[in-house]
C-alpha cells in the first residue's frame, strides 16, 4: 500500500473504527462473558486485518523515510507521528504517565527533581475532591451489584468500574509525583500531572508574585489577551509575568503561547522566594 496521505487516511479510520470494537471486547471477556463463536471470530480478524493494514502503512512510511537519510530510530518515529494522530498519541502518552505515577507514588519518589532543586506542591484544593471521586465510584460499584440483576452485564461493569477507580488514582498520584520545580538556576517548571509542562527559562521571567484568584473555567484556560491559567481545584496563586511570549503544549498537543502565567502552589510564599532569590 503507499504511504502517500491518502494511504495514511485509510489506515487511521480503520484503526480508530475497529480498536474501540476490539476494547469492548476484551472488557467482555475479562468480565467472564460468553460470546459466540462467531462474533469472537469475526473480531479478531477485523483486528488481524486493522493490524496488518497498519502495519503495513508504517512499513512503508518508515522505508521511505530511511531513503530520505533518516537512521533506524529516527524513521521509526517519523512513521509513528505520520500513520498515528496526534491526539491518539497524546492520550495514550498521558495514560501509561500517569499509570507508572502510581508505582512512583508508592516508593515515594517524584518524577524530574533533582539535588538541589525546590518542588512546590499543588495538589492540596483537589485532594478532597479526588478521593470524594473514589469514595462515589465505590459506592456506585457496590450499589450496582444489587440493581443489576444479569450477572454478565454487571461483569462488565465491574470491570470498567474497577478500572475508573485505578484511573483516578493514577491522575492524583501523576500530581503529587510530578510538582512544581525551581532549579538552582532560577528556571522554573510548572506541571499538572502528566498533562501539562512548560520549562520557563529564568530570562523570561519578569517578575512573580503571590496572587491569590478563583478562576473560572477548565484545567488550563487561555484568554485572548494571553494570560494563562493552570487551575486546580478552581484557584491559582501565584502569577509569573513573562518579559516574552512562551510557547506551551496543551494536553491534546495543540500549539499555543501566553505572556502571563497564574497558576497554583500549596505554599506560594516559598515558590515565590526562591524564584527571587535565585533572580
Amino acid at each position: 500500500m503507499s504511504g502517500g496521505p491518502r494511504g495514511v487516511q485509510v489506515a487511521r479510520v480503520t484503526v480508530v473504527a475497529v480498536l474501540p470494537g476490539e476494547l469492548a471486547l476484551v472488557v467482555c471477556l475479562v468480565a467472564g462473558v460468553r460470546l459466540p463463536g462467531w462474533a469472537l471470530v469475526g473480531a479478531e480478524a477485523l483486528v488481524l486485518a486493522a493490524l496488518l493494514l497498519e502495519a503495513c502503512m508504517l512499513r512503508s512510511l518508515y522505508v521511505a523515510a530511511r531513503a530520505r537519510g533518516a537512521d533506524r530510530r529516527t524513521a521509526w518515529r517519523a512513521a509513528i507521528r505520520e500513520a498515528v494522530p496526534m491526539k491518539v498519541r497524546r492520550l495514550v502518552l498521558h495514560e501509561l504517565r500517569a499509570l507508572a505515577s502510581l508505582g512512583r507514588w508508592v516508593r515515594r519518589g517524584t518524577h524530574g527533581v533533582r539535588p538541589g532543586d525546590l518542588t512546590a506542591a499543588y495538589t492540596g484544593p483537589q485532594t478532597a475532591m479526588m478521593y470524594g471521586l473514589l469514595f462515589v465510584l465505590v459506592i456506585e460499584t457496590m450499589g450496582l451489584a444489587f440493581l443489576i440483576p444479569w450477572p454478565a452485564v454487571h461483569r462488565v461493569i465491574l470491570v470498567l468500574d474497577l478500572y475508573g477507580v485505578v484511573l483516578v488514582l493514577a491522575l492524583h498520584a501523576a500530581c503529587v509525583t510530578r510538582p512544581h520545580v525551581v532549579h538552582p538556576d532560577g528556571s522554573l517548571r510548572i506541571r499538572y500531572g502528566a498533562l501539562f509542562d512548560l520549562a520557563v527559562p529564568p530570562d523570561a521571567v519578569a517578575s512573580v508574585r503571590v496572587d491569590r484568584r478563583y478562576p473560572e473555567g477548565r484545567l488550563i484556560t487561555l484568554s485572548e489577551d494571553g494570560v494563562l491559567d493552570l487551575i486546580v481545584g478552581s484557584q491559582t496563586s501565584v502569577t509569573l509575568e513573562l518579559n516574552r511570549p512562551l510557547p506551551f503544549t496543551r494536553p491534546l498537543g495543540v500549539m499555543e503561547e501566553a505572556h502571563t502565567i497564574r497558576f497554583h502552589a500549596d505554599d506560594p510564599r516559598v515558590l515565590v522566594n526562591a524564584l527571587r532569590q535565585t533572580a
